[in-house]
């Protein structure tokens, strides 16, 4: 059985010679600021180049798959931003930038929300996600929506990341047999593939950080509240966020100064006052790493995959050659721990907050997560061709979250993974702690799933603190990462590490097929 494809024909543009002449591939947001600034580019030249080049190589070419549909209104938004700039005003560094977002971020526009599913094709959301509503105010263009592995890889316990009904298999653009990891998978392939500039994923446990690894980029998980999640289709309230995903540590400070803010219509982002930054980008150092002490996590995260120790025992010693203090092991405590109780908030919080997402859901046919998993049932060979809803069927036995199971879980949860990491680094001083993100991409599997052999997720995910993944080299030819976590709003601090080591390494490089313009 064949899954289904995808409803939404992307939006194609015949590239003329300026649009075609434009580099895309590869190139920063500093870098195309400078060449707007001197009339070398234009947001419209930008946003041109990026629709050609989706549909050159994403749905044909290496079709890599990561790309469900394009803005209708993209070329339009650019010329205004073309105007604004040429009569002086230039709203800061995302400004003509084109931003492809995963597809589980509403946009107030003619682009559909669906989060993967056909349950929510056909309905767009009402309103920008205040994030979007962010980005479009620091000028950046609303590009494209971006395949996922479909409701943020909650629904089944066997699924093929990068899988969605609506969009099919995502495939890694720097081996096409191999899993682009979830569920944030669109939006890494696509920023690996120069689709755009920059992109935006989500994260409850590993889905900005785990694709980032796969396709060779720089994926930053902020502390929970730090960017708002209104209007971005839920999992868990404890540990949902979005982030950055880019292919150089400065975009990603680029972004996220962009995207943090307070919402009202986010509690959790109450408390990110005082800790929110000006610009993030003030962190970046290249000397970052002089007298930086890091901790480095070996227990539970490292030995499943030679070819990832191979690639961290170097990046270990490449920190210290660049002037940090190596505190060698310096293990997340707990880890392991709470698992069975991460999933059991995860299972309840899912729930209770899909609920309450879908029934402010103007227009859409399901209103409930009861109504999902009636709707698949109903459209099983469309929308379960490959695998089932066991996660989604074990989440609706769930009882409300006034209940001792869930209470008794989320406590113990949150408290381990944050000890886990607070008292490592006060016990021994330090900046940050160190691990591999994860393994080389496995072989796509839609009889058996995903094959795992480790990462380094939870900790961070499950206390709300942030990580970000840098490239730490290739593993016969696939990327592979290292993650640096810290406490809760040390964005600031780990973005100037991540940065100095990326500076004083540069190991990232670009698929083949983004080669070609």
């Amino acid at each position: 059985m064949q899954p289904a494809v995808k409803l939404i024909p992307l939006l194609l543009f015949a590239a003329n010679s300026v649009h075609a002449a434009t580099p895309v591939v590869e190139a920063s947001v500093e870098q195309l600021q400078k060449s707007m600034a001197a009339g070398r580019a234009t947001a419209q030249s930008l946003t041109q180049a990026s629709l050609t080049r989706i549909r050159q190589l994403d749905r044909s070419g290496p079709a890599i798959q990561a790309v469900l549909e394009t803005n209708t209104d993209a070329l339009s938004i650019a010329r205004t931003l073309d105007a604004e700039r040429k009569a002086g005003r230039v709203r800061g560094p995302l400004h003509g930038i084109p931003v492809l977002i995963k597809d589980n971020i509403d946009t107030g526009d003619r682009m559909m929300t669906t989060a993967g599913s056909l349950a929510l094709v056909g309905a767009p959301a009402p309103r920008d996600a205040f994030i979007v509503k962010r980005l479009r105010e620091a000028g950046a263009v609303i590009l494209g929506k971006t395949n996922l592995s479909e409701w943020a890889n909650i629904r089944s316990s066997k699924s093929s990341s990068g899988w969605s009904a609506r969009g099919g298999q995502t495939n890694n653009p720097y081996a096409p047999e191999r899993n682009p990891c979830g569920s944030s998978s669109g939006t890494g392939a696509a920023v690996a593939s120069s689709f755009a500039v920059v992109g935006i994923g989500t994260e409850t446990d590993g889905s900005i950080v785990c694709p980032s690894s796969a396709a060779g980029l720089v994926g930053l998980k902020p502390t929970v509240g730090l960017v708002s999640r209104a209007g971005i289709i839920p999992i868990s309230h404890s540990q949902d966020t979005a982030g950055p995903m880019t292919r150089n540590v400065a975009d990603a400070a680029a972004v996220l100064t962009a995207i943090a803010g307070v919402d009202p219509e986010d509690p959790a982002t109450q408390a990110a006052q005082g800790h929110i930054e000006t610009d993030y980008r003030s962190f970046l150092k290249a000397d970052g790493l002089k007298g930086a002490r890091i901790g480095v996590a070996r227990k539970k995260v490292t030995g499943y995959s030679a070819h990832t120790d191979r690639l961290f025992e170097q990046a270990v010693a490449d920190l210290k050659r660049l002037g940090a203090e190596i505190v060698d092991p310096a293990d997340f405590g707990s880890l392991g721990d709470y698992d069975d109780d991460e999933l059991e908030v995860l299972l309840f919080e899912l729930k209770a907050d899909l609920n309450a997402y879908l029934a402010r859901r103007q227009g859409a046919a399901v209103r409930s997560l009861e109504d999902v998993i009636a709707f698949n049932d109903r459209n099983g060979d469309r929308e379960m061709p490959w695998f089932g809803q066991d996660l989604f069927i074990k989440a609706q036995a769930k009882g409300p979250l006034t209940d001792a199971a869930y209470l008794q879980a989320a406590e113990k949860a949150r408290r381990l993974a944050r000890a886990g990491i607070d008292d490592v680094l006060a016990q021994h001083k330090l900046d940050a702690i160190i691990a591999p993100t994860g393994s080389p991409a496995w072989l796509t599997d839609h009889v058996n799933g995903d094959s795992f052999q480790g990462s380094s997720s939870s900790p961070a995910a499950v206390a709300g603190y942030p990580s970000i993944t840098v490239n730490m080299g290739f593993a016969q030819g696939l990327p592979v990462g290292i993650s640096f976590v810290g406490t809760a709003w040390a964005e600031g601090k780990l973005l100037r590490l991540a940065y100095a080591y990326e500076q004083g390494t540069r190991h990232r490089r670009a698929p083949a097929l983004a080669k070609a313009r």
